[in-house]
Formats: C-alpha cells, sequence, structure tokens
C-alpha cells in the first residue's frame, strides 16, 4: 500500500504566478498570436454532435442488460461526458461565441450540460476565472485540494482511492474552500437540468438514466482522461507549477492538454493552442511536459513523494475580485 509520503504541507510560494509575465512577453515578440484571439465557431457544431451522440446512446441501451449499459457507460458515455466538460470548459472562455456575446456562451453552457446530467457549466465557470486570475491562491481556487484530502490521500492505495472519487471531491471542495451565493443563471442551470433528467427517464427509462449519471461519475475518475487533473499543476518537478501535455488524448479533450498555453493565453481556444505552441516555441518547447497522462496516474499513485499536498499555493494580497 506504500509508505505515507514525506510531503505534509502545500509547497506555498511568494510569488506571482507566471503566465501574465510570460504573456506580455511572448506578445511583445510575436504579435501575430493576437490573431488567434477569435472565437471558434466549430465547437458550436461538435457540441450539437455530442449532445446527438449521447441522445442516441441513451435510446439504444435503455433495453440492453445491466452489464452492457456499465460496459458502455465505461467505454463511450464516460469518454464523451469527460470531452463535453471540456467543451463547457472551452464555453466558459467565451470561445463559441466570443467576448461580444457572453450570454449566448452561458445559454450554450447549459445546452452542453444536459447530456452530463449533472448542473456545472454555471458552477463552473464563475470558479474557473478564479483559478486564472488567482492560481493557487489560498482560499480562492478551488482546484486546490483542502488540507483534508492532503493530510487523508497520503499512501498508494488511498492515493488511487483519491483518483476514483475526483468527480465527489470537485463537487463538494468549493463549498468547503470558497462557498458563493447562488446566481439566477446557476438556479436556471439546475431546473434545466432536472427538466432533462426526468425526461431522459420519462421516454427511456432507469438504464438510460443510469448511464448518463454513471458515464459522467466514471469519467471524471478513474479514467485515462481524467489525467489531465493531476498533470495540469500537480508539482512533479519542484518550481514548475502549470505543465502542459503533447499526447494523442488532446484530440477528445479540446487541447486541454496545452494547459501552459492556456494559462499564457485563456482566451485563445483550445483549436489554435497548438499554433501558439509553434509560434512561440522557444518559450514551450524546454518546459516540462507529458505525453502520457495513464503514466501520470500511474507516477502519482506510486511515486511515494507526490500527494493533493503536492501543489504551490499562495497568499494573494491586494484587492480579490471573483465572478
Amino acid at each position: 500500500m506504500g509508505n505515507t509520503v514525506a510531503r505534509e504541507d502545500f509547497e506555498w510560494v511568494y510569488t506571482d504566478q507566471p503566465h501574465a509575465d510570460r504573456r506580455k512577453e511572448i506578445l511583445a515578440k510575436h504579435p501575430e498570436i493576437k490573431a488567434l484571439m477569435k472565437p471558434d465557431y466549430n465547437l458550436i457544431w461538435v457540441v450539437v454532435l455530442m449532445v446527438l451522440a449521447q441522445l442516441t446512446a441513451f435510446y439504444l441501451v435503455k433495453d440492453l442488460d445491466w452489464k452492457w449499459v456499465i460496459f458502455w457507460a465505461y467505454v463511450f458515455g464516460s469518454c464523451i461526458s469527460h470531452s463535453m466538460t471540456l467543451a463547457i470548459h472551452e464555453i466558459s472562455h467565451n470561445s463559441a461565441f466570443g467576448n461580444s456575446k457572453a450570454m449566448w456562451n452561458r445559454w450554450f453552457g447549459i445546452f452542453a450540460n444536459l447530456p452530463l446530467g449533472l448542473p456545472y457549466s454555471i458552477s463552473f465557470k464563475r470558479y474557473h476565472m478564479d483559478h486564472h486570475r488567482y492560481l493557487g491562491g489560498d482560499g480562492i481556487d478551488v482546484d486546490i485540494p483542502t488540507n483534508f484530502e492532503g493530510w487523508f490521500f497520503c499512501t498508494r492505495f488511498r492515493k488511487f482511492i483519491w483518483i476514483v472519487l475526483q468527480p465527489f471531491f470537485y463537487a463538494i471542495r468549493p463549498l468547503c474552500i470558497n462557498p458563493k451565493p447562488i446566481t439566477r443563471l446557476e438556479i436556471i442551470n439546475l431546473l434545466a437540468q432536472l427538466s432533462f433528467d426526468v425526461m431522459i427517464y420519462y421516454l427511456w427509462g432507469v438504464k438510460s438514466t443510469f448511464y448518463m449519471l454513471a458515464g459522467s461519475v466514471l469519467g471524471l475518475g478513474l479514467h485515462p482522461i481524467s489525467g489531465h487533473f493531476i498533470a495540469e499543476h500537480y508539482m512533479f518537478l519542484k518550481g514548475h507549477e502549470t505543465y502542459s501535455y503533447y499526447g494523442p488524448l488532446n484530440l477528445l479533450t479540446f487541447n486541454v492538454g496545452y494547459h501552459n498555453e492556456h494559462h499564457d493565453f485563456p482566451n485563445i481556444p483550445g483549436k489554435s493552442l497548438p499554433l501558439v505552441k509553434k509560434i512561440a516555441a522557444e518559450y514551450y518547447d524546454n518546459l516540462p511536459q507529458y505525453n502520457s497522462w495513464i503514466k501520470v496516474l500511474y507516477d502519482f499513485v506510486m511515486d511515494d513523494t507526490i500527494s493533493p499536498y503536492s501543489r504551490m499555493k499562495r497568499q494573494l494580497k491586494g484587492e480579490v475580485k471573483q465572478d
């Protein structure tokens, strides 16, 4: 089961996050990157097709044996569901319709949310903007695990369980670290989702409903794509806060693996992040990077020096503005 890891607290740093300074430096040297700061209208059609694909799957599984419902929920539904959460990530950055039509993006995010079964889109947007502005900010960035997670999930077996339970921690953590008043849009997101779930149950029954919910939970837990949760910011190398992944699963995840590039330029859609890396190769080629999310998951569990504590954390100074 492994020994308790040596780390007993987060890596506290007293410097600003590196992304703002690197963005200024890259834009001064490569101003042509500004041309990539525009919506990705193809995202709209991809999301619509993904929703239709899941609706088709809901129909097809309604009369299957339970073993096949579970099988397809993990093999197919989980991939689509996790990919959809990353489409919602893109939409949260206004990549579908652009910054001038912010509300169109919010409504579209609620639509993209439907086949996940659980309301997610609006709340994610609010907390994710904090993650970009205040990366590692104590009490603000809910991507940082709680002290309980760092303290308890400290052996190989417990870290494995922590990975399996990732969707639950991502749901509960904001309530523990940085609870926010519920907004009108969050209520709309909830009511739209409940209405959709009831409709699926009424039309196609419990197996379709189970497939929908199980796909989301399984896809965000012990799943190859879930390696990105750990790959993005967990400190496998001391002093490095953000890591990119350049493997094939970027094709299913809207290039979320290009994570240094994304934090440097959050207003550039995922489709164009490989171009950012190509244009500014001298800034990215020598940064620590991954080519396998599965290996990231394996290394996280097996390396006794890595745990949920392996994150950089900073005490924020000055005025903090949150969504």
